[in-house]
């Protein structure tokens, strides 16, 4: 169960995380976020991040092996960026309708292919 959790941790981390790197893009098509000043736009973002952190740290210290978890720290890391990439592609699809090419696919199967080497050879 731990992976488990792991995982959806990260994953809610993720969603977040996107939010306050890129949400700020969205959110220029409103006015009233479009006036705020450049640190008004750093706070917002550092608002969103702190629930990101507050997912991500117990995310890690679930999943790490040294704490009792199933994942090695490369382990944690390579899920942590794969969810990363899936959840970014969802959120840039979505939100700014970005179009899927080929080069994008080739990308994540070589993430598909870092997953294996990673979780593979033990």
């Amino acid at each position: 169960m731990q992976g488990i959790y792991t995982v959806l941790l990260l994953l809610a981390s993720n969603i977040f995380m996107t939010l306050a790197w890129y949400g700020h893009l969205k959110m220029a098509e409103f006015s009233w976020f479009k006036a705020l000043p450049l640190i008004g736009v750093i706070a917002f973002s550092w608002g969103i991040a702190f629930f990101e952190y507050c997912l991500q740290v117990p995310a890690n210290r679930i999943g790490f092996e040294g704490n009792g978890g199933p994942f090695s720290l490369m382990q944690l890391k390579v899920i942590q960026e794969v969810i990363t990439l899936v959840v970014f592609v969802l959120f840039s699809v979505m939100a700014f309708h970005m179009q899927i090419r080929w080069n994008h696919i080739v990308a994540a199967l070589c993430l598909v292919l870092a997953v294996w080497f990673v979780f593979g050879f033990k």
